[in-house]
Formats: structure tokens, C-alpha cells, sequence
């Protein structure tokens, strides 16, 4: 079930999901422009840098995950039952609903969400898994976040700056050059570059390569979503990618696959809509 949270711009989406009887699977948790705070309902979500560390003693186990802007997949063990309420949220409001910039996340790939957002979380995740049905749980994490986000008005803002470069890298989707980008938010491209990776955690260069990844990965997924084979050179051209190749070399750093082997994995979260993160 997705809902549309009422938040201003700071969640991006949210997303109410359960699934059952389905054999144990690996799902990559890809990089993308959005923060992920999920709340895990059903079990802790096992997740680790590589493949070996989801699956070893090392794991990462967790009811409450909150992930920063990373550029290298998180291995996620998907158990045979899981339900739980996935949000995807603006990194320029992580101050203000997390506590902290994004910057401070990029760390850790995989966080708990207590450390973060304390005990208070603890106490909304219990409530979460006693309510009857999704719109209560929705409704009921929606008053959380924005309590969160109303008790931080007096917080040190994001300087303007970076919220202009990241709105102008956005608009463009990642795609073309940013020379003129510095300039336009009157800043020198050493300053601009400090600013924006202390607030997010990358430079404006690998925030625009997260952008322009995210738009072609969402388009492969949706035209898999409606039966058609992915046309991956007319998705590198409308993306903004030099030709096919540059769009594969992409996705093998980001998803540590080819576009065809992510497909064939990703095939069951595909279908149920899992794709669409930050798209309502």
C-alpha cells in the first residue's frame, strides 16, 4: 500500500508492504537520491556491505533502519514473511525529521534507527505493529515525523546555497554538465562542493550521477512492470547517458550487476512496485 504523506516535500514516498510464502530471497538496496527510514514490522531486516556479511554473523539486524546517500548496493536478506513501512525522504530534511544532515549517515550504509532517532522510535514502532491496518499505522507515523519536524523549526537551517544546487541538479535529472552551477548559486565550485557534501554526504558531481541513475533504473523497471523488453540505448539516450555502454558500466557500480541480472533479481520486488522509490 503506498500513501501520500502530507509532510511538506520531506517524505518523497511511503510505502506499506507485505508479502508471505515466498522463499527466502536476496534484494540489493540500491543507491538513490532519497534517505530510506523503513519500520520493520514483522522481524529485523539482516542486511550487510556484501553478500557474505548479510548472510554471516556480522549481519546488520535491525527493526528500524535509517540509510544515508551511498553509492554501492546494501545485500538484504528478504525472509519468507515480512511486512513493514518504507519511506523514502528528502536528504535536506534529514535535519529536521532525523536530527542530523545526511552527511552524518554516510558512515554506515545501514544505521538503526534508535541510535538516530532514540527511544521515542522504539515506542512508535510498537504502536505501529498493534495498529489494525495500514491507514492507522500511516496515520500514526505521519504525526510522528511531523512532531519531529516542528520541534526542529529552530534547528540550524540548510544553507540556501545547497538547497538551490540540489533543486537545479534535480530539475536537470543529473543529466548534462554542471559548469555552470557554482555560478549559479554564487558560490565557487571548492565551496560549493564543501557545503553540499558536509549537508549530504556527496559532492554535487556524485549526487547528479545518484540522480540521473535513479531516473534510468526507474524507467527500465517500469517498462519491465508492463511487459516490455527494456530498450536500454534509448534509455541511455533519454537519460542522458554518452551511449549504452555508459549506462551499463553505471549500473554495475551502483547494483554490482548487469541491467539484465538486476532484472531477473529484483523480478518479484518489480512487480509488487518495489521499484518505485520517491515516485508517487
Amino acid at each position: 500500500m503506498r500513501f501520500a504523506p502530507r509532510l511538506g516535500g520531506m517524505v518523497a514516498s511511503a510505502v506499506g508492504y507485505r508479502s508471505g510464502g515466498q522463499p527466502p530471497a536476496l534484494h540489493r538496496g540500491l543507491p538513490s537520491p532519497w534517505l530510506t527510514l523503513i519500520f520493520s514490522l514483522d522481524g529485523p531486516v539482516t542486511s550487510g556491505l556484501t553478500l557474505e556479511q548479510a548472510r554471516g554473523a556480522d549481519a546488520v539486524r535491525t527493526d528500524i533502519v535509517v540509510g544515508g546517500l551511498h553509492r554501492s548496493p546494501a545485500y538484504i536478506i528478504q525472509p519468507e514473511h515480512e511486512t513493514g513501512v518504507q519511506l523514502a525522504l528528502h536528504p535536506l530534511a534529514a535535519r529536521r525529521l532525523l536530527g542530523l544532515p545526511a552527511g552524518a549517515l554516510t558512515d554506515q550504509l545501514v544505521v538503526s534507527g534508535t541510535e538516530v532517532l532514540g527511544a521515542r522510535a522504539a515506542e512508535i514502532h510498537e504502536r505501529m505493529r498493534e495498529q489494525p491496518g495500514w491507514e492507522e499505522r500511516f496515520a500514526l507515523l505521519g504525526s510522528y515525523l511531523r512532531a519531529r519536524a516542528a520541534a526542529a523549526d529552530e534547528a540550524t537551517p540548510v544553507r540556501r546555497e545547497v538547497v538551490e544546487a540540489w533543486a537545479w541538479l534535480a530539475r536537470h535529472r543529473g543529466a548534462g554538465t554542471l559548469r555552470g552551477l557554482p555560478e549559479h548559486v554564487a558560490l565557487s565550485p571548492r565551496r560549493l562542493t564543501a557545503l553540499f557534501r558536509a549537508e549530504t554526504g556527496l559532492s554535487p558531481k556524485q549526487a547528479a550521477r545518484l540522480m540521473r541513475f535513479e531516473h534510468a533504473k526507474s524507467t527500465v523497471a517500469r517498462s519491465f512492470a508492463a511487459g516490455a523488453p527494456a530498450d536500454l540505448a534509448r534509455v541511455a539516450a533519454d537519460c542522458g547517458y554518452y551511449d549504452h555502454s555508459h549506462l551499463v558500466r553505471d549500473f554495475r557500480q551502483y547494483t554490482g550487476v548487469s541491467p539484465t541480472v538486476w532484472l531477473a533479481e529484483e523480478c518479484r520486488n518489480i512487480q509488487a512496485g518495489g521499484h518505485r522509490n520517491g515516485e508517487e
